[in-house]
């Protein structure tokens, strides 16, 4: 069995292959990884090998050290000792995070192309993939418990509150216009970005959304064809195929 490892700001995704199918998926908090919590999950699974991509330099260097030792063999990681195989036209190839990349070659790989693949996570970012399959560049914007973090720390008396559905379009309490405001908002945002977006690549555009906050947010965007939240960790065991042939 494949272990694949997305490992974000705020969580870390676990995905299992077993000959390519996604056969088991847990999360942990990035800032709560141990060994011992790990091999809770995993137990009882007959683990092989194992491949990360990571957006938390950190978190990446004692997970490798951990499974080194825990499966005998250094695990793979995207950026370092694997290329996301994937033509990179950004002005400076170096600065697009590795996981955007997976996301875009695991995208256009499964769902065709031209294509727009949303990761609502921690931070919200477009990734657009060109006709011939190449990956164009994106947009980055503050994710959703992000956004109300910052209207909160940003303002004297904004309240801090959860992420959740809001109750009503027109907010008729503070609570009610925040989560209205950032929930509807960012839907509509998504779906301008994604109406512009395919008038430089496409009409014909397909938009795949993944992320923590993506079932959530299906319910108010219209552009989404395609909902995989398993989309990175998919990307992950395709490239980890590649590398056997």
């Amino acid at each position: 069995m494949l272990l694949a490892i997305d490992i974000g700001n705020t969580n870390t995704s676990y995905g299992l292959f077993e000959r390519n199918s996604l056969v088991g998926k847990f999360d942990i908090p990035t800032a709560g990884f141990s060994l011992k919590r790990l091999k809770a999950h995993i137990a009882g699974a007959d683990i092989s090998s194992a491949i990360i991509c990571s957006v938390v330099p950190k978190a990446t260097m004692v997970l490798a050290a951990s499974l080194k030792k825990f499966l005998g063999n250094q695990p793979l990681v995207v950026g370092k000792n694997v290329r996301v195989p994937i033509k990179n036209l950004y002005r400076h190839p170096k600065q697009v995070g590795q996981d955007r990349l997976v996301n875009a070659f695991s995208a256009a790989t499964l769902y065709g192309s031209p294509l727009i693949a949303i990761d609502f996570g921690t931070a919200i970012t477009f990734d657009v993939i060109s006709r011939k399959k190449e990956y164009l560049g994106g947009m980055i914007l503050p994710g959703l418990d992000m956004s109300l973090k910052a209207l909160h720390l940003g303002t004297a008396l904004l309240p801090e509150i959860k992420f959740k559905r809001p109750k009503e379009f027109i907010g008729r309490d503070t609570e009610s216009s925040i989560l209205s405001g950032i929930v509807y908002g960012v839907a509509a945002l998504t779906d301008e970005l994604a109406r512009r977006i395919k008038l430089k690549i496409g009409r014909d555009a397909v938009v795949v959304a993944t992320g923590g906050s993506v079932k959530l947010m299906k319910k108010y965007c219209q552009a989404i064809d395609f909902i995989d939240t398993g989309l990175t960790l998919k990307g992950l065991n395709l490239i980890f195929n590649l590398l056997q042939l």
